[in-house]
C-alpha cells in the first residue's frame, strides 16, 4: 500500500505540479488518509446504500482543502495510473473502463454534496482561543469561539488547523454539547511528532486564532423518548465525546442512570476529574469511576478499563459508549459482547489524540 500511495503522488505531482501546494510534507497523515479513503470508494462502488453517507462526507470535508471539480479528475486519473501499475498482467481495457465508471460516480457524489454544503455553510470557521488550561503537562483544554454559528451535535469531532502549520489538519473530539455562548471545547494531549498537538497544549494562548473545518461523526447521544440507562467508557482523551454526550443527556431533563468509566495509566493524568466530580454531585443519576491501570499505589479502582467493566454488574439493557485508544476500544467492545451487550446498543470510536 505505501509503494502504491508513493507512486499514487508522484503521478499525480508530474502530472499537475500546481497541486502540490495542496499537499506538503507535513500533510503524510491526509496523503495517507485521502490514499486510502480513495480505495475503498472504488472497491466499495457496487454498494452504494453504504457509499451515500460517506462520499457525501468526503466532499463537503475537502472543501476546506480547496479542492474544486476540476482536481477530482486529476486525482481520478492518477489512480487508475496507480491501479494499472501495480494490477500487473491482471490488467486489461474492461477493467480500466470498470474502475473509471466507479470513480467518476464516486466523484460525482462528492462533488455534488461539496456544492449543496457551500450554499448554505462555510468551509471552515475562524475561531478565538479564549481559554486554555494546561491540566498537565502534556494535556490541555481548550475553548474556542467560532466567528459564527457552529452547529454540531454532542458526540461528534472537528478538523482543526493552528497558524504554526498552516494546511495541517488533525481531528479532534468535541468535548461538550451545544452551548448558548457557541464555544467549543478540545480535550488535547501532546503526542511525539504530534504537529497540530504539541502546537495546541503548548504553542496556543488565550487570543490566538484558529480554523475549525466542519463537525462530523456520528456517535451521538440517544434518541428523544429512549430512557435506558447508559455506560460510558473512556480512556485518556477518549473521554471528550462521551463528557458532551453525558451534558447532552443531563441537558435533556432526562434522568437514566450513567455510569462513566474514566481510565487513565497514573491518577496525574486524570486530568478532568474535578469537572466530572462537580458533574456528579449536580446530577445525582451520574456515577463516576476513575480507574488506574498502571499505579500500584492507587487509592481507588485499579486495572485496565476492559476488565473493569466486567466487574460491575450486566450491561445487556445499557446503551454503550466507548471511546479511546483502539486497543482498549476494541477488547472492551469484545468483552461486552461476549457478556451478551447486543452490538446495536454499542457506540463505539477511537480517539483522536494520537494527531
Amino acid at each position: 500500500m505505501a509503494k502504491a500511495a508513493a507512486y499514487f503522488y508522484g503521478r499525480l505531482f508530474a502530472e499537475h505540479p500546481h497541486l502540490r501546494g495542496m499537499f506538503p510534507p507535513a500533510m503524510d497523515v491526509q496523503r495517507e488518509r485521502l490514499f486510502n479513503a480513495l480505495t475503498r470508494v472504488v472497491w466499495s462502488v457496487d454498494s452504494p446504500d453504504g457509499l451515500t453517507s460517506y462520499l457525501g462526507q468526503l466532499g463537503r470535508d475537502h472543501r476546506k482543502y480547496g479542492v474544486l471539480a476540476e482536481h477530482h479528475t486529476a486525482v481520478g486519473n492518477a489512480l487508475v495510473a496507480t491501479i494499472k501499475r501495480f494490477a500487473a498482467g491482471m490488467w486489461s481495457a474492461e477493467m480500466e473502463a470498470a474502475w473509471v465508471a466507479a470513480y467518476t460516480a464516486a466523484a460525482n457524489m462528492m462533488i455534488e454534496a461539496a456544492e449543496a454544503d457551500a450554499g448554505v455553510a462555510p468551509a471552515w470557521w475562524l475561531a478565538e482561543v479564549v481559554d486554555h488550561d494546561r491540566r498537565t503537562p502534556g494535556i490541555a483544554v481548550v475553548t474556542l469561539r467560532p466567528g459564527g454559528p457552529y452547529p454540531f451535535t454532542a458526540g461528534q469531532y472537528v478538523n482543526v488547523q493552528t497558524r504554526r502549520w498552516p494546511r495541517v489538519w488533525r481531528t479532534y473530539s468535541i468535548a461538550n454539547s451545544p452551548r448558548a455562548d457557541n464555544t467549543v471545547r478540545l480535550h488535547v494531549r501532546a503526542v511525539t511528532a504530534g504537529w497540530v498537538s504539541t502546537a495546541l497544549v503548548a504553542h496556543t494562548k488565550i487570543g490566538d486564532s484558529v480554523l475549525l473545518g466542519p463537525p462530523v461523526g456520528t456517535m451521538n447521544p440517544p434518541g428523544e423518548g429512549d430512557d435506558r440507562d447508559l455506560l460510558c467508557v473512556a480512556g485518556g482523551t477518549g473521554l471528550a465525546p462521551l463528557k458532551a454526550i453525558i451534558e447532552q443527556v443531563i441537558a435533556s431533563g432526562r434522568r437514566p442512570n450513567i455510569h462513566l468509566l474514566f481510565g487513565a495509566r497514573t491518577a496525574a493524568e486524570l486530568y478532568d476529574l474535578g469537572d466530572l466530580i462537580r458533574m456528579e454531585a449536580s446530577y445525582p443519576w451520574l456515577r463516576v469511576v476513575p480507574v488506574v491501570s498502571d499505579e500500584p499505589a492507587y487509592d481507588g479502582v485499579r486495572g485496565n478499563l476492559p476488565d473493569v467493566v466486567r466487574r460491575f454488574h450486566s450491561w445487556t439493557d445499557h446503551v454503550v459508549y466507548v471511546c479511546g485508544p483502539s486497543g482498549m476500544v476494541r477488547q472492551t467492545v469484545r468483552n461486552l459482547r461476549e457478556d451478551g451487550v447486543p452490538a446495536e446498543h454499542i457506540h463505539q470510536d477511537t480517539c483522536r489524540e494520537p494527531f
